[in-house]
């Protein structure tokens, strides 16, 4: 698979009334067409930071980011952000929240109505396209949320901890639908995550970062023994899945 985002060398430095903070430092990180990598590290790392620098909503203070062989210059058009709550307008029924990033952008027309209308029916949301975001659970809620980021048509998926306001129950199922819709447009994913089975179980890869100022501590690519058709609850049952957390576990270094 061929690279579509790169990171060379890339460090953040943010700057407030107390002096200068390390966010990121010297990162190199390479995301293929396709893929699935989440982006796991201790809390203050810098695994959000690092989903804005690709997004282009902040500038590195060094280094150079790409996407397709293109450096990252402003907000990167074919980029989708979903953050961890939905952020949905109360005010705006679910067909309207859905097309608002369109209509942002100015790509409201006729075929982009279609494939968001499309999108809520494929995505189980179609008989609610009328209904108010407090009409809907949780879970709805961020399908909603992700199938107005898909609704802009974007190549790459940036998901920033989206499942971490959800019930236990509801994490699961949700990020199962999630993980097969992604799979199902053909999008790059890139997943921050405090949930190590949550990222071994999505993902086709994982990047753990060290303590700030991150950088990349390690690398694993995830290859689970599961039946052919393979989804996040399925991949918990491999036996490779207990292997795989548990060695994520102590490189986190949790206990320190």
């Amino acid at each position: 698979m061929d690279k579509v985002v790169e990171l060379k060398n890339v460090t953040m430095n943010y700057h407030t009334l107390d002096g200068e903070t390390q966010a990121i430092k010297n990162l190199s990180l390479d995301i293929r067409r396709g893929e699935f990598v989440s982006i796991v590290g201790p809390s203050g790392c810098g695994k959000s930071t690092l989903l804005s620098l690709i997004s282009g909503l902040i500038k590195s203070s060094t280094g150079e980011i790409l996407i397709n062989n293109e450096p990252v210059k402003g907000l990167a058009s074919n980029v989708g952000y979903m953050p961890q709550r939905d952020h949905l307008f109360e005010w705006l029924t679910i067909l309207r929240n859905t097309t608002i990033g369109l209509e942002i952008q100015k790509k409201l027309n006729k075929d982009t109505m279609r494939n968001a209308e499309r999108l809520l029916e494929e995505y189980g949301l179609g008989e609610f396209k009328y209904y108010y975001p407090n009409q809907l659970s949780g879970g709805m809620r961020q399908r909603a949320a992700l199938i107005r980021t898909l609704a802009v048509n974007p190549e790459i998926l940036l998901l920033d901890e989206p499942f971490s306001s959800l019930d236990y129950q509801t994490r699961l199922a949700i990020s199962e639908e999630i993980w097969l819709i992604i799979k199902k447009e053909k999008k790059t994913a890139i997943l921050v995550t405090h949930d190590i089975a949550e990222a071994v179980s999505m993902s086709d890869r994982i990047i753990v970062l060290t303590r700030r100022p991150g950088e990349v501590k390690s690398e694993h690519v995830i290859q689970l023994t599961t039946c052919e058709n393979k989804t996040p609850i399925i991949c918990r049952e491999a036996p490779e899945f207990r292997i795989y957390f548990n060695k994520i576990w102590k490189e986190l270094d949790v206990h320190v």
